[in-house]
């Protein structure tokens, strides 16, 4: 055994309350390199003879290494435990001491979960793991009340330029929710809607204000009260890293420096301000001299921004805040703004963006979830870039899945564009096959799907401010097929359990190859997914469990005549072609 491989550690990803009442404890091994892991666990205070074992399963492999969980229940909430590492006849012993041939004979030196605090626990709200996002820009999705329109506003659907407006508000919203709850949404995610010059509203002027152009606060009550009677949560765009040159304080700073009350809510560098080689002598959001850096540490910035957090949720009914620029804000921010939102609405959903792990964020006490770039960034350059073969591509979702707990991963936000990238036909360079392909893996993989508006209706765009271009409402211009097809993939994912909380497994991923088949499963729900990440077409021979098989109705650019012998199913999947067999009998 490789020894120097094997991790764990009592906290994190690696032991973690599920549940109120369950424990997940993970170990890690080199790959391919143990046969059969055993955890020892029990209560610390109960006699060693009460010790029980329980075998772990494999939830998960990289490039390297192997990762597996296995889920007890300690009924007085404390936990110790070790690890029975196996491979032939050799056996091994992992305790918090290290490694020993022996057996342990008492629960000193074991590892230790102390106790399970349901307060502690990461819980994202139920209902995001059953979510379908869908992410609104306001000023381009539609224009509902052409009175509130800015001055200068242009025809629907021209070129969007950085600085050009075209009307879109939030009556413009309300107006389409009916086509939203047709497609199968049950989350909006609209970027900012509070005042602010800019037509991304990233550059805040007032945040007790809704933007004039896009409505008041009755307007955006009236959306969250029709949108709730549809079904249909609300979360709102949360800017708390920085505001704009325009935001009253700042412009006290500018006028009185030094002796303004405000001067330390920002991180102000040298006075007078100016510029540097083009860089601002106070922080900003990237260089951007339009966003001034908050100080979240001063005292009267985070009571003020707590203030905001709680108001629109008090205000409006809202159902959450996404928070821009996440990574860059002090963690004693968030968690006192985590508390102070979870105060007034137990379930709001509280999604940070960060680009990276984030880890650091999701303890329990900040963020229920982040926005899921690393796996948003594996599925394009597998299905759409063709960078790595399967073998590579399952590696690194093992990596993902096994980072985060697993109710994190169940919620986390998984997209394949934002107002920030290229939209994903425009990346996919036109081609509807690959676009589906990547999007049918979305929503089968682990984790809340969520679509760009116009993504389901051809909307393409490439990086900022093409991505932003007007949503397209004329039927006629709209891909009635792509439309077909996400509301076919939302409807599936709503059927299945196993496409919620299910455990992902991956069937078949060789080297060299474009072939992908994984499974998706919990309890009797299970679906198996083969997918051929190539241009060329690929003969695939899946084997079934027992039972009774169909194959669901959007799988995309296979062959029709698909024939099961015996306990296998054949058929050819077509360039960028998948199948989807589901067990019959098991649907919700």
């Amino acid at each position: 055994m490789q020894l120097e491989a094997v991790y764990h550690r009592s906290n994190d990803c690696w032991a973690y309350g599920y549940n109120e009442r369950t424990v997940h404890v993970r170990i890690r091994t080199k790959r391919a390199d143990i046969e059969k892991i055993e955890v020892l666990y029990g209560d610390k205070c109960k006699p060693w003879g009460d010790m029980q074992m329980k075998q772990m399963e494999l939830l998960a492999s990289d490039e390297l290494h192997d990762y597996w969980q296995a889920e007890v229940n300690p009924p007085y909430g404390r936990l110790a435990y070790g690890f029975l590492l196996t491979e032939g006849e050799e056996h091994i012993w992992f305790t918090e001491i290290g490694f020993d041939q022996a057996m342990p004979k008492e629960h000193l030196g074991l590892f230790e979960f102390p106790f399970l605090h349901p307060i502690d626990l990461q819980s994202p709200p139920e209902w995001v793991k059953n979510a379908v996002f869908y992410q609104i820009f306001p000023e381009r999705f539609a224009n509902g009340d052409k009175a509130n329109d800015p001055a200068g506003t242009l025809e629907w659907g021209g070129k969007p330029e950085y600085r050009n407006f075209f009307g879109g508000d939030l009556q413009g919203v309300i107006d389409h929710l009916d086509y939203l709850v047709e497609l199968g949404i049950t989350v909006i995610y609209l970027n900012p809607i509070f005042e602010a010059p800019g037509n991304h509203k990233y550059d805040t002027q007032d945040y007790m204000k809704i933007d004039p152009h896009f409505g008041t606060a009755e307007t955006l009550r009236k959306l969250v009260s029709a949108a709730h009677k549809r079904g249909i949560r609300i979360i709102l765009d949360g800017v708390f890293n920085h505001c704009g040159v325009t935001w009253p304080p700042f412009q006290d700073v500018v006028k009185n420096g030094p002796n303004s009350r405000y001067y330390h809510w920002f991180h102000i560098q040298e006075w007078p301000l100016h510029e540097v080689d083009g860089i601002p002598t106070y922080k900003t959001f990237a260089f951007e001299q339009t966003m001034p850096k908050l100080n979240t540490a001063n005292p009267e910035v985070r009571d003020y921004f707590l203030q905001v957090g709680r108001y629109w949720i008090e205000e409006t009914d809202m159902d959450g805040w996404r928070l821009d620029v996440a990574n860059e804000t002090d963690h004693a921010f968030w968690r006192a703004f985590s508390k102070e939102v979870k105060e007034v609405k137990p379930d709001a959903y509280i999604l940070g963006e960060v680009w990276h792990d984030g880890m650091k964020f999701l303890q329990g006490d900040q963020f229920h979830g982040v926005m899921n770039y690393p796996v948003s960034n594996a599925i394009l350059d597998f299905f759409v870039f063709h960078h790595g073969d399967a073998h590579s591509f399952a590696s690194r979702l093992g990596r993902y899945l096994a980072r985060y707990p697993q109710q994190v991963n169940e919620a986390s936000f998984n997209h394949l564009d934002t107002h920030d990238t290229v939209r994903l036909l425009t990346l996919c360079k036109n081609d509807k096959a690959k676009m589906k392909l990547a999007a049918a893996f979305q929503f089968t993989f682990v984790g809340a799907p969520s679509i760009y508006y116009g993504d389901e209706i051809g909307l393409d765009g490439h990086f900022d401010p093409d991505n932003r271009k007007c949503m397209i409402w004329e039927e006629e211009k709209q891909d009635k097929d792509l439309l077909s097809f996400y509301k076919k993939c939302i409807k599936l994912r709503k059927i299945h359990p196993a496409l919620i909380s299910g455990t992902f497994r991956i069937i078949s991923a060789d080297k060299g190859s474009s072939l992908l088949i994984y499974e998706r499963k919990k309890v009797e729900d299970q679906l198996i997914i083969a997918m051929n990440a190539s241009p060329t077409p690929a003969r695939v021979a899946v084997s079934l469990p027992a039972g009774e098989w169909a194959t669901a109705d959007l799988s995309g650019n296979s062959s029709h005549n698909g024939k099961k012998y015996q306990d296998e199913y054949w058929t050819e999947l077509g360039p960028y072609g998948f199948c989807i067999l589901e067990k019959k009998g098991n649907m919700m």
